[in-house]
Order: structure tokens, then sequence, then C-alpha cells
């Protein structure tokens, strides 16, 4: 954690949690901290105003926002041990175990989910939303996403970030699928609070609602943007609504206070298994408008791209041997085209919202995934089978489960994607009509625009400015807020594949903020590059 003065970006403080770094976890970074401040204590006391952050070995930690000193108080000498229980030494299964959002913070608690490697085990263990003492770090209470009924399965945890409507007591938390990711025959049914927006009282932990977007999860469709909190007006009347964009395009808008729709949610039948052992839900919920902001496929022979005639060849070979009927075509032993995959869609940085519009902006990716399951006894055969081959596969056992996973996104050889562009878009959508106002290519390559795959999301500004950075062409972006044209660009040192920020000081003057660290897992240069330009 590092405090940098906001007007010079003079360092302040550090400090260093001394995270193992020997250690391979499935994810490679904690993406933000949370500002408390304790209306009880003295205006000048040590630690009246806390800075918490978890970090990626699952602790959480609060500091001295003036000093970054550790709160002594809190838990032991300033942090919690959130794995406790979940450690290697108890549950071999369990070490992989992180925070890797930042906590929400509302009245006195301080409430954090938690990101877990759910494909290597069945039984990754739970997946527990928790609301801690911000005094004393004291656990005040735990809300636990999986039913009952699915026992010996685990997961369905929060790892995106959790909003808060402070004046209506609520606390909306985004939940990912059960484990493991592709393969449901241990968790029977719709499992019902896992894929799902919900919403709990934040003094209890008790769920006022939910609503799930993806019944029964085999395609690892996580809510994986935090719930964006909007007001739209409906007959003439501001509603308090939620929108929540997804990994498939869907955009679903809900009522904030009930959960129910504010456009109609359509349940369609899908494709179902053909897997020993599995069933898959006979529908799924499609919402009426806006219409999907990605395309959902079938991806078909005659779709596929290439720069070259041989990419498109390879191609066309790969959509005709797998299964590929479009959207929730469930995972199979032959290999399924998931089209959007499980990466696509709006993800982690989630959206920007202009409340003097009714309009939501939002950036997506647009790729598929070729994924694939293997009888357990034939893993490591496949697996030398495609290291031979040179095969760029990702294999998990998903222990517990009669099938390991095998699984890449949809690539020729050369590294083209097989589906057209554009892989990245920006986008507007009216909130009280549904209709998408305007839809841009983001992203260049040799100079053209061609839209690419991105990361981190966008902001708003009240000068009808859209900052976006999220590509990898290290370019950070201001796109007008009325038809998506881009006004302004520059090179950064590395792609800004985070959410920038703005804030205005007391002169006035206007800021904007991206941290440029690139992205290991995305296959992009790192580094360590906070860049602030100013606006006049």
């Amino acid at each position: 954690m590092i405090a940098l003065d906001a007007d010079t970006g003079t360092e302040r403080w550090t400090y260093d949690p001394d995270v193992d770094r020997s250690v391979n976890y499935s994810e490679v970074t904690s993406r933000g901290v949370s500002l408390w401040i304790d209306s009880a204590a003295e205006p000048e006391s040590t630690c009246r105003a806390r800075i918490f952050v978890g970090t990626i070995d699952a602790r959480l930690i609060a500091l001295d926002q003036a000093t970054g000193a550790p709160c002594r108080d809190f838990g032991e000498d300033g942090q919690v041990d959130l794995a406790d229980g979940y450690s290697a030494d108890d549950n071999p299964q369990y070490v992989d175990y992180q925070v890797t959002s930042p906590p929400a913070v509302v009245d006195d608690l301080v409430v954090v989910g938690s990101s877990i490697g759910d494909n290597w085990e069945a039984d990754t263990g739970s997946g527990a939303v928790r609301a801690f003492d911000a005094r004393t770090g004291e656990v005040r209470w735990a809300w636990n996403p999986l039913l009952q009924d699915s026992e010996n399965v685990g997961a369905a945890n929060a790892w995106s970030v959790i909003s808060v409507d402070a004046e209506r007591n609520l606390v909306f938390v985004p939940t990912g699928s059960p484990s493991p990711d592709f393969y449901g025959g241990r968790r029977p049914g719709d499992n019902r609070h896992a894929n799902s927006v919900v919403a709990l009282r934040d003094s209890t932990g008790e769920v006022v609602w939910a609503f799930q977007t993806v019944h029964h999860d085999l395609w690892d469709y996580d809510v994986p943007a935090q719930p964006a909190l909007v007001t739209v007006a409906r007959d003439g009347q501001p509603v308090p609504a939620l929108a929540q964009a997804t990994k498939m395009g869907h955009l679903f808008l809900l009522h904030r206070e009930t959960g129910e729709p504010l456009f109609p949610v359509e349940e369609r039948p899908v494709p179902q298994t053909d897997v020993p052992g599995e069933e898959t839900a006979p529908t799924q919920p499609f919402p009426t408008r806006p219409l999907p902001l990605v395309p959902q496929g079938p991806l078909t022979p005659d779709r596929a791209w290439g720069l070259t005639e041989a990419d498109r060849e390879e191609c066309r070979g790969l959509l005709r041997k797998h299964r590929n009927e479009g959207i929730f075509t469930p995972p199979s032993l032959r290999g399924t085209v998931m089209y959007p995959g499980n990466g696509a869609g709006t993800n982690w940085g989630s959206v920007a919202y202009a409340p003097e519009r009714d309009w939501l902006v939002l950036n997506t990716t647009r790729l598929a995934t070729l994924v694939e399951l293997v009888p357990i006894d034939s893993l490591e055969a496949e697996r030398t089978k495609a290291e031979a081959a040179g095969e760029r596969f990702e294999f998990n056992d998903q222990g517990g489960a009669p099938y390991a996973m095998k699984r890449r996104t949809l690539l020729a050889s050369s590294g083209i994607p097989c589906n057209p562009p554009p892989w990245g878009t920006l986008a507007a959508v009216d909130l009280v009509s549904g209709d998408v106002q305007w839809e841009v290519p983001i992203g260049e390559h040799d100079g053209e625009v061609v839209g690419l795959p991105n990361g981190g999301g966008p902001i708003v500004t009240a000068g009808g400015l859209v900052f976006l950075g999220a590509t990898g062409d290290n370019r950070f972006r201001a796109f007008d807020l009325e038809n998506g044209d881009v006004l302004w660009s520059t090179q950064l040192p590395r792609s800004a594949i985070a959410t920038p920020m703005t804030y205005e000081l007391a002169d006035g003057k206007q800021y904007v903020v991206i941290a440029a660290g690139g992205h290991g897992k995305k296959g992009l240069p790192t580094g360590d590059y906070i860049m602030a330009f100013t606006l006049p």
C-alpha cells in the first residue's frame, strides 16, 4: 500500500504486508483499498481514519490513514487472518484462498468476500461473505452463498467488488460459480445463490432478495462486475435501481429494494448436456432489454476469422469439430465452443453511470473459449499429448469430480482469435429505454482501430467525458459521452488494466489518475506506474 500526495504525487508512506512471493497464487493482484472514519473517535486520534486492504494471501489489514502504521487494536496487531481454518495445514485443497477486491465499508463494519481457485477441487471450501467490526476485527456476521443441499462443493464466492446502499441498509454481493466450474454433477439444481446478485441486510447478513443470472453454472460465468447503484425514471418517478453487467453480455436492471427486473426477463430453453452424471438447467434467464452487448453465437464455420486463409481453415476445423450451439452450450467430452467465453463480456472494472442522462457506459470483450471435459483417468495422457503438440491448454483436476477441465481461448496457431473483430467495444446504454445509444471499437493494432480484448472499466465525468484505459495497446483515452468519439489519447508506459479515478482539489483543479501496471496473466509487460493528468 502506497499513499501519494494528491497534488504532486509525492510519496507520503508505504506499507509492505510481506506477502510470500514464492507461492503460486491463482490470481495475480489485489485491487484497491477502502477508507473508514470512526465517528466516535477524537478528531486527531490515531487510526480514527483507517485504510482497509485485503491481501492476495487472505489477510484483512487496518492501517492509519495518516502514517500507514497498523492499527494495533484491530485483530492481532492490525490484521485478521481470513484464511484461518482454510490453511494448507488444515485442508490442503483450501490453500488457494485470496482477497482480490477492496472491502466494502458500511456503518462500523468491513465486509469482505474472497477469491477461491474453484477448478482445483470440487470441495474448495466456503465462499462465505463476512462482516468484521471495523474497530476490533471481530466477526459480526457471516453469510454462506451455498445452500445446505450442496454438500461437498464450495466457492460461489464474491471475488468482485461489493456495493453498499447505506441509506437502505443493504449490501449487494456479486457471487461466482460453485466449484468445480465445468462439472455440476455433485451440485444438482440451480445452486440458487451462486451466480447471483444478493442483497444482504448490512447489520445482520440476512438475505433480503437475490437474483440469479445463470442457473447451475457450467461455464465459469461468475458475476464479475461491481453492482452499479443507479436511479432510473419510470412513469415520471425516480426508481432506485441496480445495474448488473455480466460475462455473457447481459445487462440486468433490477429494483434495488426488491430485486424485481425493471425490464422483462425471459426463461428460454438452452442446449442440454450429453455428459453422464450431469444435469443442465432446462432454461436460462435472458433480459429482453437491453439486447446482449456481445455476440452470443453460435459461432459457425462460415464466420471463422483469421489474417490468412490458413488461420481461417484452422478455425473452421475447430468450429466443426466441437459442440457449437450458441450461448449456454454445455461442456462436453468432445469439446465445446463457449461464445461468449468465460473471459468475455464485462469484467472486474464494472460500468460507469451518467446520472444526468440515465446512461450506463461499459466496455466489453468478445472472445470465444474452447472447453473440454477429460475423464480423470485420462488426464495425464491428455496433458502429455497437448504439451507434445505445443498446444497452450489450461488443465485443472476438478478433484472429486469424474472429469478434469481442459480449456483455452479459441485462437488459431498464429494467436489470432477465431471470432471476427471487434474483440473489444465501449457502449452507452439508455437505462430508461434499454436502447444502445452508441457502440465503438476500442484498441488499436498497427495504427488501425480493431477493438482489443480489455480489462478494467470506465469512468464518466460531469464534463461529459468517458475515460478508459483497459486495452493492451498502452493507450489511455477520453471519449465523448455524446457519441463515443475519441477526443484525446495518450501513450502510457504500460497497459492500464484498471479503472481510472478522478478528484478535484480545493483550488478547483481536476485530476484523472490511472494505474498503468500491465497484466502478467494477460501476457502483457508489467510495471508500477501511477499516471496523473489534469483537466482545465
